[in-house]
């Protein structure tokens, strides 16, 4: 039962879309049904165990697919001249990578050199350890978040950061996301928004939009099935059309595929670009 109503819960939520398109807040929607996302992107997490028995196969099969922008979840012992041969070898680009906090404060020049011979355009901080989650932690980290901006400002790129659902528990009425954002500048810092986790919070994606407008230039594409598991894109319950309509609003630049444990790795991001691809907004 409890499950059920959450996953109600859940809808309700990001059915609000429906509302505020009513509402005059949203593109009218034949507008809106006239879009589509152009290049489909894939967080390489989800293929991190094929990528560690054969890097170089696994991302030839990835384009085959269609997926053109990568975002890596480490290199595998690969040069970044390694890994850009593969890439420019497959048609693809990579304009992200999610690297370990821990990493970015030990040698943050050595990422941005990495990154930028790769042409990417952000280093994203994809987690925070247990012990690091409280508020003060969470201002800590909109600091750490600046100082490292700056730094890759200096070589054309962008910090980011990504969310699990933990950034949206409170200290009194401050919430530890909300610090993030108000906190960080936004010349500085952007947010790649996990729509499988901001949803497991239940958590308003929309108000983030308005409130933020133009800080989300990066999306997870995950969806939840009615049990509130990860699943395929397209085989659970999260609106995508509606939350990618908001893409002039919220800023959205790239669109990264993803599932943590997807069992048949290549077999779910099949299945997920092409719902993706056929998504009109």
């Amino acid at each position: 039962m409890r499950n059920t109503h959450k996953s109600l819960r859940r809808r309700q939520l990001l059915g609000k879309g429906l509302v505020l398109a009513a509402g005059g807040m949203l593109p009218p929607l034949s507008f809106a049904q006239s879009r589509h996302v152009e290049r489909v992107g894939l967080q390489l997490y989800t293929l991190r165990n094929e990528m560690s028995q054969d890097f170089e196969g696994t991302l030839a099969k990835v384009a085959d697919l269609g997926y053109r922008e990568m975002e890596f979840a480490g290199y595998f012992n690969r040069s970044a001249r390694e890994v850009r041969q593969v890439l420019d070898d497959n048609g693809m680009i990579s304009p992200a990578a999610h690297i370990q906090l821990a990493a970015i404060r030990a040698d943050l020049q050595k990422e941005i050199d990495f990154a930028a011979e790769l042409g990417q355009q952000f280093i994203v901080v994809p987690i925070v350890a247990n012990d690091e989650r409280s508020l003060d932690d969470f201002k800590h980290h909109a600091e750490t978040l600046n100082r490292a901006g700056e730094a890759c400002r200096a070589a054309g790129l962008k910090m980011g950061y990504h969310n699990h659902s933990f950034e949206f528990h409170r200290t009194g009425n401050q919430v530890h996301y909300d610090v993030l954002l108000n906190e960080t500048e936004p010349e500085l810092v952007d947010f790649e928004l996990d729509l499988f986790w901001i949803t497991n919070a239940e958590v308003d994606p929309f108000s983030y939009f308005s409130n933020h407008p133009g800080r989300f230039s990066m999306l997870h594409v995950k969806d939840m099935d009615n049990l509130g598991r990860m699943a395929p894109v397209g085989n659970g319950t999260i609106n995508f059309a509606e939350i990618f309509a908001q893409v002039e609003t919220a800023g959205f630049k790239h669109y990264f595929v993803e599932h943590d444990n997807p069992g048949n790795g290549i077999a779910s991001i099949a299945s997920s670009i092409y719902t993706v691809r056929n998504l009109r907004f």
